[in-house]
């Protein structure tokens, strides 16, 4: 599995983390940023890990900013994109399982690092149930066009 990764500098830490674990899992990891606590916008590094799901690049992506409330703002600005911001393992699951979520947000201020690791794997190890789902994802994506 490919996996996007993109944080702010208030994410940093916790990206470099969460890397270790995405290659210890024998994922590919592709980062798009930035690379050091020096302040950074996370709408650039939100968009371009975004960009990289949104075109099959990449299968999932994860980001983090401080509170996984900017970042993933940003990544749902890009057309194909179900960013959630979770603070719970459980949150993951149901995010994948019900949302096809296909980029998860983390806030490094919010969640401690073991916490972020167990929700970034609960995401990428759990499936989408379709189903009654299906029709709901499918509605979220028209809603693009609503001016």
């Amino acid at each position: 599995m490919t996996v996007s990764i993109g944080s702010d500098h208030a994410g940093f830490e916790y990206k470099t983390a969460l890397i270790a674990l995405l290659k210890e899992l024998h994922h590919t990891v592709i980062d798009v940023g930035t690379n050091s606590t020096d302040r950074a916008d996370y709408p650039d590094y939100g968009v371009a890990a975004a960009k990289l799901v949104s075109n099959k690049t990449a299968d999932y992506g994860v980001i983090i900013c401080g509170t996984g409330i900017g970042i993933s703002i940003a990544a749902n600005k890009v057309n194909g994109i179900r960013a959630a911001n979770c603070v719970t393992v459980k949150m993951a699951q149901l995010a994948r399982q019900h949302n096809n979520a296909n980029m998860v947000a983390i806030g490094q201020r919010l969640v401690n690092i073991e916490l972020a690791k167990k929700i970034v794997s609960e995401f990428l190890s759990t499936q989408f149930e379709g189903g009654r789902h299906t029709a709901r994802v499918e509605k979220i994506h028209k809603l693009g066009d609503i001016g």
